[in-house]
């Protein structure tokens, strides 16, 4: 593994030190439309990188880095449209000052798959499992396009204003665009499971550091609580997040009649995504739903 080590090393600094440019530069300007910026194409930078030092271009090589570059390409393009026409990302308030550390793990941790692959002397012919982790990235990155779309979308028409966004996959998942983005970053992991031996195995930390800082950290946790406080005091959005699926999309009806603990174990349903909420207003909520059920049977 000594040829990865190097890598692994070099990708981490490149990565260290491009956020920390790009921090400085927005520090100094006040000019957070960099961020993002920064973020996205770090990852072309890192996939571009390892594939031509390495010189190897073997086709599982070459697809993993070319997944990667137009993901990233969306993604920035998105994210730069989105802060141009909404302003500035809020959340980064609350982890301003430590935000490009945080930037930089995500970016070299998430990339570990392709590092390696484009590290490795391995080269094994392409196999099912290649097709499965591409299959996977294909129906993702689908999934987070078209969210980000619908809801860029829905935020722009003046008719919205003041609403959640419930339409297209929005009405099936609080949070589809995450759910496409972990899925590819999976898909990506499946993909380059071929190529790993022993020690690499340990690249299955970037999708897990990022499924956990989706679920608990600067995704799911801080929208839901931005959204809490805006719409919590509303029935219709209390209905909506009652019986719409944080994650992984799911018809309404479905959801809303599986039990407490599946919704927790099984689609992340976390109690910390309703602290927020007026417990009062909840809870007289509940008991008019119960009472209504109630009534239906009897």
């Amino acid at each position: 593994m000594g040829t990865v080590s190097h890598f692994l090393a070099l990708t981490a600094i490149i990565t260290g030190v491009y956020e920390l440019v790009f921090f400085t530069i927005t520090a100094l300007l006040r000019f957070d439309k960099l961020t993002d910026f920064a973020g996205s194409t770090n990852f072309i930078l890192l996939s571009i990188v390892t594939l031509v030092s390495k010189g190897d271009w073997h086709f599982r090589q070459v697809i993993l880095t070319l997944l990667v570059v137009i993901w990233s390409l969306r993604f920035g393009l998105f994210l730069v449209m989105r802060i141009l026409q909404w302003g500035e990302d809020r959340r980064l308030d609350v982890i301003r000052s430590t935000f490009w550390k945080l930037a930089a793990v995500w970016v070299w941790s998430v990339s570990l798959p392709v590092t390696v692959v484009n590290a490795s002397d391995s080269h094994p012919s392409i196999q099912a499992v290649d097709i499965v982790g591409w299959i996977m990235w294909a129906v993702g990155f689908s999934v987070e396009a078209t969210a980000d779309q619908q809801k860029l979308l829905f935020k722009n028409s003046t008719q919205n204003r003041g609403k959640w966004c419930n339409v297209g996959l929005w009405k099936v998942s609080r949070h589809p665009n995450y759910f496409g983005e972990l899925l590819l970053w999976w898909g990506i992991f499946v993909s380059s499971t071929p190529v790993l031996e022993g020690a690499e195995w340990l690249v299955i930390f970037g999708p897990l550091f990022l499924t956990l800082l989706l679920l608990f950290v600067s995704g799911i946790p801080l929208l839901e609580e931005s959204a809490d406080k805006k719409f919590g005091n509303k029935a219709d959005y209390r209905f909506y997040k009652k019986t719409t699926s944080p994650l992984i999309p799911l018809p309404t009806f479905l959801y809303e009649k599986l039990p407490a603990w599946f919704k927790v174990v099984f689609l992340f349903e976390f109690p910390l995504y309703s602290r927020n909420l007026p417990q009062d207003e909840m809870l007289n909520w509940k008991t008019k739903s119960q009472a209504s059920k109630e009534v239906k049977a009897g």
